[in-house]
């Protein structure tokens, strides 16, 4: 539910999404006219409220995809509601409760932290006593006055996130924002999304950093080559459908293979080992090859982690092997007075 105390609409309670995509598609033509295709007929529903990452090896579209919410690329084909409002075609009515950072944060160097935001504050109309607001809100209200050249990577990202927040969005986009930061860094932007989403607001963060995100994300969709392979809880997904995951080590892996296979369970290699899914547990695993006179040297049940299931949904798809997403710097979006729709620009 959201939060009253944020004074936020109950979008949640009337089943809205934040975001809801439907047969999005995205192509590029090299420079030899070769056809490239970024999202490929995508679905995409985040719901109102809480965290929800969206994952996908490097290439898989993530970055495309977040454009083209932003109204930054145009799409091909298919349709994005933000809000339940059509975007790029209304994306003036909805960009005023949206902020985003697309790669990395552009903000003048040579301006202090407390500046750059004041600028922004002018340029979207709100008063400069926003800007101590935000800075507070980001654990920043004492380092305003340092050059933003003269921050670490980590308050570079929090100042941006402090950018985003002028407005006080309902919706927050953040690519990759934990590329490059150390483990401090990276604990402070996580926290701070975790913060952000507790006080009613949805935050979707893209990201190839597994662990990190399985930490504080509520729901998740995960990509490949541009396509929706899994979406739902964190729990839904960790929990599957195959069962336990069990590692064996056996000194016959062959025979062994044939003799869990033939059970119905998916067997794998793991280097001298087998992992097998879709068993009850280890008992059950090593009571099928005592009877088949194969004795385990080891049988370990594996936790499930957000890590494993995204190698298993992603596996047949190797970083960018057949998307590309770009890489070019951008501002905080959602800081400026409009975004403007970029029809055939690169994404």
């Amino acid at each position: 539910m959201v939060g009253k105390e944020h004074g936020r609409s109950t979008i949640e309670a009337a089943g809205e999404p934040a975001v809801h995509v439907r047969g999005l598609r995205k192509t590029y033509r090299t420079f030899t006219l070769r056809e490239t295709v970024a999202v490929d007929r995508l679905d995409l529903t985040v719901p109102a409220g809480g965290v929800h990452a969206f994952l996908g090896p490097n290439g898989s579209g993530k970055t495309t995809t977040i454009r083209m919410l932003l109204g930054l690329a145009r799409p091909d084909a298919g349709t994005v509601h933000l809000f339940g409002t059509p975007v790029p075609q209304r994306l003036p009515d909805v960009v005023g409760r949206v902020g985003a950072i697309v790669e990395n944060p552009k903000l003048v160097p040579g301006f202090s932290g407390r500046r750059n935001l004041r600028l922004l504050a002018t340029a979207v109309g709100v008063p400069h006593t926003r800007v101590e607001e935000v800075l507070e809100r980001v654990g920043l209200r004492d380092r305003g006055a340092d050059q933003f050249r003269r921050y670490s990577l980590g308050m570079k990202q929090r100042l941006a996130i402090a950018a985003t927040l002028l407005k006080d969005p309902d919706l927050l986009i953040f690519d990759e924002p934990t590329n490059g930061l150390d483990p401090a860094g990276i604990r402070d932007v996580r926290a701070t999304m975790r913060s952000l989403a507790d006080e009613g607001r949805t935050v979707l963060v893209s990201s190839h950093i597994l662990a990190e995100v399985e930490q504080v994300a509520d729901t998740v969709s995960v990509v490949a080559r541009g396509r929706l392979v899994a979406e739902g809880t964190v729990a839904a997904l960790l929990a599957g459908d195959g069962g336990a995951a069990v590692r064996v080590g056996v000194a016959e892996p062959e025979r062994a293979t044939a003799l869990l296979a033939a059970r119905g369970w998916a067997v794998r290699r793991d280097g001298h080992a087998l992992v097998v899914s879709g068993a009850a547990g280890a008992a059950q695993v090593n009571e099928v090859l005592a009877r088949g006179e194969v004795f385990a040297d080891e049988v370990v049940l594996l936790r499930r982690d957000l890590e494993s299931v995204f190698l298993e949904l992603t596996g047949s798809a190797p970083d960018g092997a057949a998307t590309a997403d770009a890489t070019t710097d951008a501002p905080p979006v959602g800081a400026y007075p409009t975004t403007t729709a970029s029809p055939g620009g690169r994404a």
